[in-house]
């Protein structure tokens, strides 16, 4: 990501030297990073608020009611992980996050949810950690957080007016992901060796 970063810069300092306009690129990196100072600034405060709400409702236990009434749903989609404590609360913790709409947050305990399943079957990417993958990236999300941030840090008035669309691309993405995952499960079933690796008995011996 450094090199990608860096050779977008190489390439914008040396285009606008070519075409004469050295000045208007150095005038608009001084104007760029002032305004990505004032975003940042601008969301830190929104998302203050929904992280601290995320920190109340796991402190008063509303985070693990909400984990409780995730689970009959979450065992269905990840039947290879279901009887696992540890990595079923690791993946509710996420999908608690995500639907409050925090990235930030969610990221971290996706990892830690990625990392146990694939203990469980190191070098093979089993059905269940596919589909977490899927379910993570499409991000249904009942509070579009960050979204909404970055709408109120642009000077929309009514940064939460999007909420209906963002539910329907929300329901519609996760729907199309959870599908997807399901039909290329069975139309590639796991060979012997796969299965071996992919077996809770030998999950739990690794």
């Amino acid at each position: 990501m450094s090199a990608l970063w860096v050779g977008m810069i190489v390439i914008s300092l040396v285009c606008g030297l070519l075409t004469g306009n050295g000045e208007a690129v150095g005038a608009a990196a001084v104007s760029g990073a002032a305004q990505g100072v004032e975003l940042c600034l601008s969301m830190a405060g929104l998302l203050c608020l929904w992280t601290g709400v995320m920190e109340v409702m796991r402190r008063c236990g509303l985070a693990d009611k909400l984990s409780r009434l995730l689970r009959p749903l979450l065992h269905r989609l990840f039947p290879g992980v279901a009887g696992d404590k540890e990595v079923m609360d690791a993946v509710s913790a996420n999908i608690s996050a995500n639907l409050l709409g925090l990235g930030n947050a969610a990221t971290p305990l996706g990892l830690e949810a990625s990392r146990l399943m694939a203990r469980r079957s190191p070098g093979v990417a089993s059905d269940s950690l596919c589909m977490f993958v899927v379910c993570n990236t499409a991000s249904i999300q009942l509070i579009p957080t960050t979204v909404a941030g970055l709408r109120s840090a642009a000077g929309c008035t009514t940064p939460f007016d999007i909420l209906p669309a963002v539910w329907l691309a929300s329901t519609l993405s996760i729907l199309t992901g959870v599908t997807a995952v399901k039909v290329f499960s069975r139309l590639w079933p796991p060979s012997e060796e796969r299965r071996r690796l992919l077996s809770p008995a030998v999950g739990k011996a690794r």
